[in-house]
C-alpha cells in the first residue's frame, strides 16, 4: 500500500477503508477491483465520491439479497400450498375411511391406540346394513 502521499492518519484510514470496501464489494459481485487514488488537494470531494460509491455498492448488494429472499419466499409459499392440499386430501380420505369402517373395526382401531393419545371420535352416521362380506355397501 502506498500511503506516503497521505499526511494524516485520517487520510490513511480513509484510503484503507476505500480499498477494503471496493475489494470486498467487488469480490461479492464478481467484478474487477477498481483502484481509485485519493488526491490530497481534493480530499473532501474524494471522500464524498467514496461514500457515494460505497453506498451504491451497498444498494446493489441489498437489491441482490432482496431478490434472493423473494425467490425463496415464493418457493416456500408453493411448498406450503402443496402441503395444505395434501393435508386436505388426507383429511378427506380419513373421513371416508371412518364412514366406511364398521363399528367393530373402529373399536379395534381405538383399542390399539396408546392410552395417552385421545381416541378419535367416530363420525355420527346412520347405521347402514352390511353386505355378506362384512363391509358396508
Amino acid at each position: 500500500m502506498n500511503t506516503e502521499m497521505y499526511q494524516t492518519p485520517m487520510e490513511v484510514a480513509v484510503y484503507q477503508l476505500h480499498n477494503f470496501s471496493i475489494s470486498f464489494f467487488s469480490s461479492l459481485l464478481g467484478g474487477d477491483v477498481v483502484s481509485v487514488k485519493l488526491d490530497n488537494s481534493a480530499s473532501g470531494a474524494s471522500v464524498v465520491a467514496l461514500d457515494n460509491k460505497i453506498e451504491q455498492a451497498m444498494d446493489l448488494v441489498k437489491n441482490h439479497l432482496m431478490y434472493a429472499v423473494r425467490e425463496e419466499v415464493e418457493v416456500l409459499k408453493e411448498q406450503i400450498r402443496e402441503l395444505v392440499e395434501k393435508n386436505s386430501q388426507l383429511e378427506r380420505e380419513n373421513t371416508l375411511l371412518k364412514t366406511l369402517a364398521s363399528p367393530e373395526q373402529l373399536e379395534k382401531f381405538q383399542s390399539r391406540l396408546s392410552p395417552e393419545e385421545p381416541a378419535p371420535e367416530a363420525p355420527e352416521t346412520p347405521e347402514t346394513p352390511e353386505a355378506p362380506g362384512g363391509s358396508a355397501v
